[in-house]
Formats: structure tokens, C-alpha cells, sequence
């Protein structure tokens, strides 16, 4: 059977009965349902054939499910990476969020954009090929990880144990285009410090909450420099998500004919590939230097944020002429007949995803590439059924490009 003939033979409600099933286990991150998933989906490779554990990390408290297809040799091998823990279910959900409903337009449920349907696509291609008695002379190794959500530490962990490939491909949601380039995360806190007075004599004040409604416009419009080009660029972003200001550090609310003396201010930056946490830093401190000119008395701090236990994602990028990126292409104009939209494609190039990791720790060539997104982290969070199966097809044609027929 030639690879057309494969991808159209494709048993589409057994993919999707597959991917209701996992959307059906609860597997809120860092709770016990994420490695009841884990467990689960082990067993589900074991039984079409190939070598599969949980392997465990944080002393022994979570595990990643981790399955190896061994090629006959002599073949390049192909990673799928991609993270079971999902974010929790929030108000306005209108089906079950743990029902694996199907309509005939959408898979539902929380986590099935972000991202059960990217790991189950990369499964059933896999076993669609099994099935069909397709030998391979490269490896196929599933990742499905978690602790995503917490800046990668699963993946962190798979790729510290030895796993490695030739090439990889993440399957974070791109509604099925191919991300060569994403942002690396930094999360921020900036404190502003003013001088109180009662409204009275509110000219003689040094107002910390107009310092602030004056900077947050500033820093959401914000790019870095030294990016490598436009493109680096067009990825850079500050955004500012917590507001906190009142009287003193304390955040006195219940005295509001005082001046605010103090605003404390939380956000989240991106950078590209070829710019750096430093260079990001110093950009806002000239910002907050141009504040406190501004604001003649206030002083303003900025400090990165780490959260104990979280890893920080770094930034990603491959050329658009690499193997894999060119791989991908193919299979997409090969199932849907036209041009794949590839780059540093937004939103997701303003993402973090486990890709960091693969690239940077790993030093791997790979992809960014998978269903959903459109309707990701949102009441009703669902996948188009269309994208799902196209993206099993193009990466039944990838497995087969990259580590070749026996």
C-alpha cells in the first residue's frame, strides 16, 4: 500500500473514539488524574506493540508515558513530543468537559486543543501504520509528557534521562501550521513607589497608580532590541495582566482619600531567538527610567518572577529549509492540497512549548506543528474534526519521509 493509499484508508472514528477516550480522564496537572493518563495511554501503546513505560521524575511524584517504534536500523529517527496535563475546566462550558463529545464538526473538552488531540494524531498515525504492516528502518519515539504547565519540567526530564532523536516534531496547537520560530517566556514585577498625601494636597503627591496607568500602555507596546530581523521582532511582546495599588505596601484599601504611594505591577514578556532575558530587562528599566523623569520623586524596581518548582521555556527556531520543516510542508500539500503557512506564525510564535527545550537542552532539529488553537483555553474548548484527521495523515507522511520503509 503506497502512502496516499494509507492516509485515505485512515479508520477516522476509531482516531477519534481514541482521542474522546483521553479526553474523557481528568488529567488537571500536578494531581493524580495526570498520572492515571499517563498509565493509561502507557497501556494503550503496549497494546499496538511497541515499548512503552512511565517513566518517573520528581521523585517518583509524576511520570511521563514514553513509547519507542524500533526501526530495523539504518533509518533517521522521529520524536513526538507533546504534554497529557491540561488546565482546569472554568464557568460558561455548555457541554460536559470531560464527556469526549463529538458533533459533526468539533471534538469537545477541556484540554482537547491544549493538547489531546496533537498526542493522539501522533498515536494514531503511528498505529494506523502498525496496523497496516508498515516496517520502518528509524525509530518512533512518543513523548507524551507533563508538568507543561509548570515551563516544561516533563520534558525537561525525559530529555535529561537520554531520550533523543534525529528530529522532532511538538505537537502544540498551530491549527495545523508550521511554527519555525517561537518566543522565549519571562515572567516580571515591577514596583512603584510614590509619595502619599490626602487628596487635599494631591499636587504636593507623587501618585504611584497614574505613574502606572502612564507605563502600561508604554510597556504592551513594547519590542526589544537586537532582534535578529523583522521577523525576530514581529514575536517580541510585554504584557501587563496584575494591578495592585493602594496606601503603602501593605495595600491599604480602606483609606482611598489618601494618594496611592504604591502600584505592584505583574506581567509576562517575550523574546526571540538571538535576544536575550538581559537585553529584554534592560529595554524596561529604560522605560522605568523615562517613568521616574516623568513622575519627579516616584522610584520604580523591575525583578523577574520565578516560581519554585517551574522551569522557564526557552525560545525556538529551526530554518524553513531544514529537513523536517520541509517534511512537513510536503505532507500538507499532500493532504490538503495547498501551500502550508510556515514561520513565526502569531499566536503561536508568542506560545512557550516544550520545542524550547528540544532545541536548546537537546540541540535538536524540529517542528512546531499540530491541531486546534482556534479554539484553545476557552468555555466549549474544542478541535475542529477536520484538522484532527488531517493532522494524523500528515504525520503518517512525515513518520514515513523521515525514518524511511524498510
Amino acid at each position: 500500500m503506497n502512502p496516499r493509499d494509507l492516509i485515505h484508508a485512515l479508520d477516522e472514528k476509531a482516531c477519534l473514539a481514541l482521542l474522546s477516550d483521553w479526553v474523557k480522564h481528568k488529567s488537571y496537572s500536578e494531581t493524580e488524574g495526570e498520572k492515571a493518563l499517563v498509565h493509561h495511554v502507557v497501556g494503550q501503546m503496549q497494546a499496538m506493540g511497541i515499548e512503552a513505560e512511565a517513566q518517573p521524575f520528581d521523585d517518583g511524584r509524576r511520570a511521563n508515558a514514553i513509547g519507542r517504534w524500533k526501526g530495523t536500523g539504518g533509518g533517521k529517527s522521529l520524536l513526538f513530543n507533546g504534554h497529557l496535563d491540561t488546565n482546569p475546566a472554568t464557568e460558561g462550558w455548555t457541554v460536559d468537559p470531560w464527556g469526549g463529545v463529538v458533533d459533526d464538526e468539533f471534538i469537545y473538552g477541556i484540554g482537547v486543543s491544549n493538547m489531546k488531540a496533537g498526542d493522539a494524531a501522533s498515536y494514531c498515525a503511528v498505529k494506523t501504520l502498525i496496523d497496516a504492516g508498515v516496517k520502518l528502518k528509524g525509530d518512533v519515539i512518543l513523548t507524551y509528557v507533563v508538568g507543561e504547565l509548570q515551563g516544561g519540567v516533563g520534558t525537561v526530564a525525559a530529555i535529561r534521562s537520554g531520550i533523543r532523536a534525529d528530529y522532532f516534531v511538538n505537537s502544540e496547537p498551530t491549527d495545523v501550521q508550521a511554527v519555525t520560530m517561537h518566543a522565549c517566556a519571562f515572567s516580571f514585577v515591577i514596583e512603584l513607589t510614590g509619595n502619599t498625601r490626602h487628596l487635599s494636597k494631591r499636587e504636593q503627591a507623587v501618585d504611584a497608580i497614574m505613574a502606572a496607568c502612564d507605563l502600561i500602555p508604554r510597556l504592551n507596546a513594547m519590542t526589544f532590541s537586537g532582534a535578529p530581523s523583522p521577523e525576530h521582532e514581529s514575536i517580541n511582546r510585554v504584557h501587563v495582566g496584575v494591578v495592585h495599588g493602594a496606601l503603602g505596601k501593605e495595600l491599604h484599601e480602606w483609606r482611598a482619600p489618601q494618594v496611592s504611594d504604591y502600584c505592584k505591577l505583574k506581567g509576562s514578556g517575550r523574546y526571540a531567538p538571538g535576544q536575550t532575558q538581559e537585553g529584554a530587562l534592560a529595554d524596561m528599566q529604560r522605560e522605568l527610567t523615562a517613568l521616574e523623569q516623568r513622575f519627579p520623586g516616584l522610584k520604580a524596581s523591575i525583578r523577574i518572577e520565578k516560581k519554585e518548582g517551574h522551569q522557564s521555556m526557552p525560545a525556538f527556531e529551526v530554518a524553513k529549509d531544514a529537513r523536517i520543516v520541509k517534511t512537513v510542508n510536503a505532507a500538507y500539500e499532500v493532504v490538503r492540497g495547498e501551500t502550508q503557512p510556515t514561520g513565526a506564525i502569531k499566536p503561536p510564535g508568542f506560545f512557550g512549548t516544550d520545542a524550547g527545550h528540544l532545541y536548546a537542552e537537546a540541540g535538536m532539529e524540529g517542528i512546531v506543528c499540530g491541531p486546534g488553537g482556534r479554539y484553545n483555553t476557552m468555555p466549549d474548548e474544542r478541535v475542529e474534526i477536520r484538522d484532527f484527521l488531517d493532522m494524523v495523515r500528515i504525520y503518517m507522511l512525515t513518520i514515513l519521509d523521515i525514518c524511511e520503509v524498510a
